[in-house]
């Protein structure tokens, strides 16, 4: 007789090995870490005696689950904001609160927190990508799991870095630190193309080369994300990558909803792995990714979770089976991914999308112990019947729950017992991450109230700027003394432009908080054609600083900067109680008025329809000596136009258009 460590014996065997060997009375032989024998319990009693021998009868024995996608510490991000696109829950609510609480504590409680979860639903392996990768590591080492932790890089500022550059380094010390350990298997995580520059993106490729360890990346997971890449590049994200090198690394790419069969091809010659993340795709109304193409080209699939700000738990059971169904709609077939295949992907074919194929994702002799016990009878599985071989797979996948998970081992140590964790402290972990809850709730609750602040909190390219401007606007009814004030001797033109603008102004319920203009100025060539197009986004307090002879104003605009983002991203994002639209002709003249710089603004309105012609004239300032001085040439200019104090107007244009 053989000594081994630990002996499983009496279930149900579900090997997952190449030939799906089934065991319906099975036994695996355990030996520290390892396995060293499956077979038959009777087999098994015959060749091995352990200290440790663990019935399992009417249960299923199988590999553990593979995770191919998620961000562990985003638990204590877990419901914030619900219900968004992408672009506005990631750069409008996730990167924002990242940037105020993501630490390495935060990392590490996350993590812990997500750990538990993930064995409790008999998962073993997991990749991952986020900030603070040497704190995830160590915190994963300690709860035990097996894990491919890749370190993000971005083009911007992150928690853990200031620079790209920071990252690059922060990673290249993770990599050499965590390198041969046995649980953990370190990774470069650059985000995303969108999030990245060529530049970043090579670099992490060649850092990934060096050191022979996977590269962890978003593509193409919304057709907004390729529609944009094509605007910018010329190429969808996936030619694009290929062409410039990414795929010499062993590449794991998250999502893959928005690629066609030639790309597909692609993935498949270069050896990308693909993780398919079914519950964060549908929710965020992304797509579904073409599972079954991938796989008859012969492409890694996996499945994943996606992080659970996103989706928003971390259960598999949910996500095969998600997987399989989703599968069969674009085919029109029931038969497309059956419950075996779904399975596969979560274990076997999950293991080789991580390159841990040689160590785990199925029960075999020499593979570690990563086992996980589950219920095979649970009320909401049974009857059972016998008359197809598969039909334990559909149990699984089709039936089976992350509740229904017994006993969880991973390297050959017990993570649970009877439903018991063993390596982490549930209760400890619950009452830290509500008190992260009610701070991130404090903070968004405080930012959601003030415009400025919920502004910058999006403002990675956009920078805050104050201005003030004297300014006046009025009725012109005589339009052919504009050419009197341009050709007065004490003016000089500078530049003249058209303008064709529209206007979008976002109001709210609460008149205190402001108000938002989002401008499109399509700058117009002397033949009429739009020449080139610049968005603005702009927020006033809505209250004039000071008036000069009951007719000239200081404004004040509290934040003026370029749009990078388009309308609806706005929209979404503040959620105005109205909104307004406003269209409108404008000649606009950069002049100089005994020296002062001034702009002078001739306005037509076209929506809504105003019967008018408008002359504005305004000038940037910056004292009160300053401002009263250029509000006493503005008096000059509108007594050169012959403008009478009674065709003054206080009103904004869209204040206009309310009355």
């Amino acid at each position: 007789m053989e000594n081994v460590t630990t002996i499983l014996t009496g279930g149900t065997l579900v090997t997952m090995d190449d030939s799906y060997t089934l065991i319906h009375d099975g036994a695996v032989a355990i030996r520290d870490e390892h396995i060293v024998a499956v077979g038959s319990s009777a087999e098994i009693s015959a060749r091995y005696r352990a200290p440790q021998v663990i019935s399992c009868a009417g249960q299923i024995i199988m590999p553990g689950l593979v995770n191919a996608h998620t961000h562990v510490p985003m638990t204590l991000l877990r419901g914030i904001a619900d219900d968004l696109r992408l672009d506005v829950w990631l750069m409008g609510y996730i990167m924002p609160t990242e940037r105020e609480f993501v630490s390495p504590t935060f990392c590490r409680l996350g993590t812990s927190l997500a750990c538990a979860e993930m064995i409790r639903g008999g998962v073993t392996t997991f990749a991952e990508m986020y900030y603070f990768e040497a704190d995830i590591a160590a915190a994963t080492a300690a709860a035990g799991l097996r894990a491919v932790l890749g370190q993000t890089v971005l083009k911007f500022p992150a928690p853990d870095a200031e620079t790209y550059d920071d990252s690059l380094r922060y990673a290249r010390e993770f990599i050499e630190l965590w390198r041969g350990h046995p649980l953990i298997t370190p990774a470069i995580a650059p985000h995303a193309p969108y999030s990245n520059t060529e530049e970043t993106l090579r670099l992490c490729t060649e850092l990934a080369l060096e050191y022979d360890v996977p590269l962890i990346i978003h593509l193409a997971e919304t057709k907004l994300e390729v529609e944009d890449h094509i605007k910018a590049y010329g190429q969808s994200v996936i030619r694009w990558a290929a062409a410039i090198g990414l795929f010499r690394a062993r590449v794991l790419a998250a999502h893959c909803v928005a690629i066609d069969a030639d790309e597909i091809r692609l993935l498949r010659k270069h050896k990308v792995a693909v993780a398919h993340n079914p519950s964060a795709n549908l929710k965020l109304a992304s797509g579904i990714a073409p599972v079954n193409t991938l796989l008859k080209e012969g492409v890694t699939v996996s499945i994943g979770t996606d992080g659970p700000a996103s989706n928003n738990d971390l259960d598999m059971f949910e996500e095969m089976r998600l997987a399989a169904l989703l599968a069969k709609i674009p085919a029109e077939d029931p038969t497309a991914l059956p419950a075996k295949r779904a399975l596969t992907l979560a274990t076997r074919m999950g293991a080789q999308a991580l390159g841990l194929g040689a160590i785990t994702g199925s029960l075999e002799p020499g593979k570690r112990a990563d086992i996980i016990v589950i219920d095979a009878h649970p009320t909401h599985n049974v009857p059972h019947f016998t008359v197809s071989p598969d039909a334990v797979y559909s149990r699984i996948v089709y039936a089976g729950k992350s509740t229904d998970v017994a006993h969880v081992l991973c390297n050959g140590q017990w993570l649970m017992r009877d439903r018991q964790l063993l390596t982490l402290d549930e209760t400890a972990l619950k009452a830290e991450a509500a008190d992260y809850a009610a701070r991130i709730s404090a903070f968004l609750s405080a930012r959601e109230e003030d415009l400025v602040s919920k502004l910058l909190a999006i403002g990675g390219e956009l920078e805050r700027s104050e201005s003030f401007e004297v300014q006046v606007k009025a009725v012109l009814h005589n339009v052919s003394m504009i050419e009197e004030l341009l050709d007065h001797p004490e003016m000089k033109v500078i530049k003249s432009i058209h303008y064709r603008q529209y206007d979008t102004y976002f109001l709210f319920d609460d008149p205190k908080k402001g108000r938002l203009r989002y401008r499109e100025d399509d700058n117009i060539d002397e033949n009429g054609v739009v020449r080139s197009v610049r968005s603005r986004l702009t927020f006033t307090s809505g209250d004039k600083e000071r008036e000069y002879n009951n007719t000239i104003l200081l404004s004040h605009s509290r934040y003026i900067s370029d749009a990078n983002r388009p309308l609806r991203f706005y929209r979404e994002y503040f959620q105005p109680s109205e909104e307004r639209e406003l269209h409108k002709d404008r000649r606009r003249w950069h002049v100089e008025y005994k020296g002062v710089p001034f702009f002078v603004n001739v306005d037509r309105v076209s929506h809504p329809k105003l019967p008018d012609t408008y002359i504005e004239l305004k000038s940037r300032t910056w004292s009160s000596k300053d401002a009263e001085h250029k509000a006493a040439l503005i008096q000059e200019m509108l007594d050169i136009l012959q403008v009478p104090a009674t065709d003054i107007l206080k009103d904004e244009y869209v204040e206009m258009q309310e009355s």
